[in-house]
């Protein structure tokens, strides 16, 4: 259950235009059209039913939502529906599974619609134009920011499930062109002193008194 209270929060209304997926075909959120800008909402995978049970493409939303730093998204914490339903976040059941779907090997080559981000702001993925859904580890998608912003050709290669919200893949391969993708591994950076010692050279250190001095008197 989230822990802000979604009234203490502003309402953000729109226009559903459609569901967004994530690795295991399960629904984590939607875009919306706000006046003249398209708005990412995210939605914890366990509202899925409740959301797919009252809203759908074409409805007016509003969403009690957080806002990351540094992300083009909002984190909801309620969804309101055209009637005034409220849909809290009360946080998933302890039996609750992924859905089983069946998995194949699929490509695909567009221009990215929008950049996809998880609950804190972390890059995710992309939304082409077709409809795809683009999913990539966090660690990963550091690695290719560029490929993942709005108006880039991007193509991939991966797992990928079709839903009745449309198709996603989890990327294992991504570039500019299917003729040119390269695998996605995350690299490590360097350590600060890769080319050196990590400490300083050693120095011999001399006794830890004085030498000593007899002290007879004459």
């Amino acid at each position: 259950m989230h822990w802000i209270d979604p009234d203490s929060l502003p309402a953000v209304t729109g226009v559903l235009e459609r569901f967004v997926l994530n690795p295991h075909g399960e629904v984590d959120g939607f875009v919306m059209r706000a006046g003249d800008k398209d708005v990412l909402v995210h939605t914890p995978p366990h509202m899925e039913a409740e959301l797919t049970r009252h809203i759908k493409a074409g409805d007016k939303v509003g969403v009690h939502a957080v806002r990351p730093r540094g992300a083009d998204l909002l984190a909801a914490v309620a969804v309101i529906t055209a009637s005034g339903h409220q849909i809290v976040d009360h946080g998933p059941d302890k039996e609750r599974e992924h859905p089983k779907h069946d998995h194949h090997k699929m490509d695909a080559e567009g221009t990215v619609r929008l950049s996809l981000y998880g609950p804190k702001g972390e890059l995710r993925g992309a939304l082409l134009t077709d409809g795809t859904v683009i999913r990539i580890g966090p660690k990963e998608a550091t690695d290719i920011p560029d490929l993942l912003a709005p108006k880039a050709t991007l193509a991939v290669r991966g797992d990928g499930i079709d839903t009745r919200f449309g198709r996603v893949i989890h990327a294992r391969e991504a570039g500019p062109s299917l003729k040119t993708l390269k695998l996605l591994k995350h690299r490590k950076p360097e350590p600060k002193h890769a080319d050196g010692p990590k400490h300083g050279p050693k120095h011999k250190h001399g006794p830890k008194h004085g030498p000593k001095h007899d002290h007879a008197h004459a």
